[in-house]
């Protein structure tokens, strides 16, 4: 692989949406208009209207209150809901057999988080769960998007299921469908057992079958019990963030290393998705993929080509295997023909990949631009989280890419958000009004899309409550509900009341 990609790599996985422990400010953009060339997500033109500020950079007009109604009614068979996952949120780290993660290893090597966080306690949810549930039902949700604990299922990663592992899920299952509301499981969050990291982690290609043996006895106890199941949990971000920037676990800086890891991971969804074939349980599976669209930064040739090529990395590697049986061709040449990724490609693995899936879930957080020589630039106002730039039309963009490119496969939104700066006042609220301008604009684009026939099914927040968010720890707060960490008090943020109105109303 040529030193120009290796370097493009390593600046595509710093400039991730998903890397939680991306702290350098992007760098300010000229605001040039973005190229109308094929490597786009659409032709639709934005709609968010902005103002340059002092640095050049795009921002957002003033909106009125942000609870004020739009009129936007949504289909009525669209529901709504919100996300977590495991390790972000149980804590009981070391309880009733579970086994450690590489998220434990790595939360608890100096100097990998802020402030040193772990998930050790998180918010708790492991022994909380039941109040959480009743404030799920208060909320008014559907639909429940969380993650299983593989280190609680299987506490080495493999053999027979602990048992009191699998009693937990079934509890918080059965409480969630007393409530009326939809589980859907993630069946893997990042959360990988140390045991199988010991033996070469996702760089084996054992780890995937291993994979599928925990997927078949998940499928198995709990069923149909969950009507949806994903597979793997933006595969990019661990390939991104664990093996090129190594600011996840496993702290990896190994860009050979992290294309076949990306293989591995699809090779593992394909499995899992063949064993749920394979079990009698009648409920959907799919893959879920964080999506960024790739704008060129100017109207130059060599800015469309440069985004082109970006999106082969950030979302055909792994739209492209699932959906058409076959990894970008750009980007294989891009690697080279001798990466661990072209030589670890064995005969039948695209036809396992690319078994047909029930639904896509999608998570859209940020856009990226792209310079003639393969950097990146800033367009928009950033979030708490600099990675993070605020576009709504950029979720308007990835939901008719994936349709005009991929088909009508149903898409259920399981991530979307924003961490804002929330404290609790003395009475005891929490105002988060950036939070509900966020969700309404990133909504209103999904209403958009379905308008044009997008099969957009569902919505999911992210995140039902503060949680510990990866490398950056306790610092940043994504949550509708406020965790005081001190006592583990929840409080509804001003979004949640919001949300709920929202939910009830079927509309914003």
């Amino acid at each position: 692989m040529a030193v120009l990609s290796r370097r493009h790599l390593q600046r595509r996985a710093e400039q991730s949406a998903a890397s939680a422990a991306h702290r350098a400010a992007a760098t300010a953009a000229t605001g040039a208009p973005r190229d109308a060339g094929s490597h786009r997500f659409t032709d639709t033109v934005g709609t968010c209207s902005g103002r340059e500020g002092d640095d050049g950079t795009a921002q957002q007009a003033p909106r009125p209150a942000p609870e004020r109604p739009l009129g936007l009614h949504f289909p009525s068979g669209f529901r709504w809901g919100a996300a977590t996952s495991a390790y972000q949120i149980e804590g009981g780290a070391k309880e009733d057999g579970r086994g450690e993660s590489v998220w434990d290893t790595f939360s608890h090597t100096p100097g990998r988080t802020r402030a040193g966080d772990t998930g050790d306690v998180a918010a708790d949810h492991y022994h909380r769960y039941h109040d959480d549930l009743d404030l799920m039902r208060d909320l008014g949700l559907h639909s429940y998007r969380f993650s299983i604990s593989w280190p609680r299922i299987q506490p080495d990663g493999t053999g027979k299921p602990n048992q009191r592992g699998l009693d937990f899920y079934r509890r918080l299952i059965d409480g969630l469908t007393a409530r009326g509301i939809e589980p859907m499981a993630t069946l893997f969050h990042w959360d990988l057992p140390q045991a199988l990291q010991d033996v070469g982690g996702w760089e084996s290609r054992d780890v995937a079958y291993r994979f599928a043996d925990y997927a078949q006895s998940l499928f198995h106890t709990l069923g149909d019990a969950v009507p949806v199941w994903l597979t793997i949990n933006e595969p990019k971000t661990v390939v991104q963030n664990g093996y090129l920037s190594g600011h996840h676990a496993p702290g990896r800086s190994d860009p050979d290393a992290a294309y076949l890891v990306a293989h591995h991971l699809q090779l593992a969804h394909g499995l899992a998705v063949q064993a749920l074939r394979a079990s009698s349980a009648a409920c959907r599976i799919g893959p879920a993929f964080n999506l960024h669209p790739c704008y060129p930064a100017d109207d130059s040739a060599a800015a469309a080509a440069a985004a082109r090529l970006y999106d082969g990395y950030e979302n055909r590697l792994y739209l492209d295997p699932v959906f058409l049986g076959s990894y970008p061709a750009d980007v294989l040449a891009d690697l080279g023909p001798d990466s661990r990724l072209a030589r670890g490609i064995r005969d039948g693995d695209l036809a396992i990949v690319a078994a047909p899936v029930d639904l896509l879930a999608v998570q859209y957080y940020t856009p990226i631009y792209v310079t003639g020589d393969g950097q990146t630039v800033r367009r928009w106002t950033t979030s708490e989280a600099d990675w993070q730039q605020i576009y709504p039309d950029g979720m308007l963009d990835v939901l008719t890419r994936v349709y005009r490119d991929y088909g009508a496969v149903p898409i259920t939104i399981t991530e979307n958000g924003l961490p804002t700066p929330d404290r609790m006042a003395p009475d005891g609220t929490v105002d988060d009004p950036g939070r509900i301008s966020f969700l309404r604009d990133h909504l209103a684009a999904v209403h958009r899309a379905i308008s044009t026939g997008v099969p957009v099914e569902s919505y999911h927040v992210w995140s039902l409550m503060d949680n510990f968010e990866w490398a950056e720890g306790y610092e940043q707060r994504w949550g509708l509900i406020y965790v005081d960490y001190p006592t583990q008090r929840r409080v509804f943020k001003r979004s949640a009341h919001w949300y709920r109105r929202v939910i009830a109303e079927h509309a914003i």
